[in-house]
């Protein structure tokens, strides 16, 4: 194979292996409240999801080949790659893709060690912001719109970080104060079960929207990376084995499950009810379908959060504020820090040139990935235990705020 080609497959591994991270990123997104309160139990919880993820993920492309145009100049309209980063097979556009990449799954990984649930999207969008900014300048970003839409940094990042936990803070508040009010007069003739049905419904469709939205992302980054080598001459369709390995690589990361964010949703912000949950996640769809509808981009994390919070609000039950302020101060890191990492691995591959300078940018993902994850299993939180009562971090390890304390046997 000759460097472009080589390259081209590490970009695809890597694209892959971000749509993994993805999957077990954003499972608590949809699956956290009932899994919580029981609705579900854990296993069948993230397989029901990996399902509708995979469902999802069939359902449209729409937009696939345009993800990136919305942060960094490498495209035209249309999706096809700018002409002068075409030379060599396509390998200038390429390291600026696999550097942005690394930059998502690092940041995605940290975060999930930590069990802060953030944005996937914006990981990936910021990693490749900051290779972009690095390849071709601080011009090369595009850091606001035509005028005519919500594009670029400020339109599909800053924006939405602000506006989206707001929006579904509100609309949880509003749906769990309503629901606690037509129902506590009625209650003792109902039974919980009721409410944990509703949940699995629009938990459901908050999954099918998950998988819609995020794997469309990985399959316009695969098709873009085809088209800049030669390998892929259309701009309106994408590959079938892009769609099926995105799609199943979503599913499978899915149904791993991110047990370590499912439980921080889940237990550690409020103590969920069946009918505090089914107002959380009837907000969150609700709010998600409807963005996609008038055309805004919103993390799935950032409504997700703010639907717990507003149903937490909403029923006057305790808030862990503490929890909360992490997961704002992850949300603000994760844009400038995915893209600072980047920045920083395109440096690295760019300096050492070709084939060379993107296989130590992918050994130095393969190493940080396996530090976490060996790092994850000393204090290992699993379908086992993700909803033991929540404990206190243990001072100096702000990892152990994922760490479930065992609920004493009565």
């Amino acid at each position: 194979m000759d460097a472009a080609t080589i390259i081209l497959v590490l970009v695809i591994v890597t694209a892959l292996a971000f749509d993994f991270t993805n999957g077990f990123h954003d499972t608590a997104n949809a699956m956290a409240a009932s899994i919580s309160t029981g609705a579900l139990a854990p296993k069948v919880a993230v397989g029901l999801s990996a399902v509708l993820n995979l469902v999802g993920a069939f359902l449209s492309v729409e937009v696939a080949l345009t993800v990136s145009n919305a942060v960094i100049k490498i495209q035209d309209k249309s999706g096809a790659p700018r002409p002068e980063l075409l030379t060599g097979g396509g390998q200038a556009l390429l390291l600026i893709v696999l550097a942005g990449l690394v930059g998502g799954i690092v940041w995605n990984l940290a975060t999930w060690l930590l069990g802060l649930p953030s944005s996937s999207s914006h990981a990936l969008l910021g990693g490749l912001t900051g290779a972009g900014a690095a390849g071709l300048g601080f011009a090369g970003v595009k850091w606001t719109g035509d005028g005519t839409k919500l594009d670029g940094v400020v339109g599909k990042i800053l924006l939405p970080s602000l506006l989206s936990p707001v929006v579904a803070m509100a609309v949880a508040f509003v749906g769990c104060w309503l629901v606690h009010k037509l129902t506590n007069s009625v209650m003792h003739r109902l039974e919980e079960r009721y409410f944990r049905w509703g949940q699995i419904g629009s938990a459901s469709l908050v999954s099918i929207a998950h998988g819609t939205n995020d794997a469309q992302k990985t399959m316009g980054v695969m098709t873009l990376a085809l088209i800049a080598s030669g390998h892929w001459d259309r701009t309106d369709a994408v590959p079938i084995w892009v769609k099926i390995s995105a799609a199943l690589a979503i599913a499978l990361g899915t149904y791993i499950g991110g047990w370590r964010i499912i439980r921080t949703l889940g237990k550690g912000l409020v103590d969920i009810t069946p009918r505090q949950g089914l107002s959380s996640d009837g907000a969150t769809a609700a709010v998600l379908l409807a963005s996609s509808h008038l055309g805004f981009a919103l993390s799935t994390t950032h409504v997700a959060t703010g639907s717990v919070l507003g149903g937490g609000l909403g029923r006057g039950t305790h808030v862990r504020w503490a929890t909360a302020g992490r997961m704002v101060v992850a949300w603000a890191l994760t844009f400038p820090i995915a893209a600072g990492m980047g920045a920083v691995m395109w440096w690295i591959g760019h300096t050492l040139g070709g084939v060379a300078g993107a296989l130590l940018v992918f050994a130095i993902l393969c190493a940080a990935s396996g530090w976490m994850y060996r790092r994850s299993r000393l204090q290992h939180v699993g379908a086992h235990n993700v909803t033991d009562d929540w404990g206190a971090p243990a001072a100096g390890s702000p990892e152990q705020s994922a760490a479930p304390t065992k609920t004493p046997t009565r």
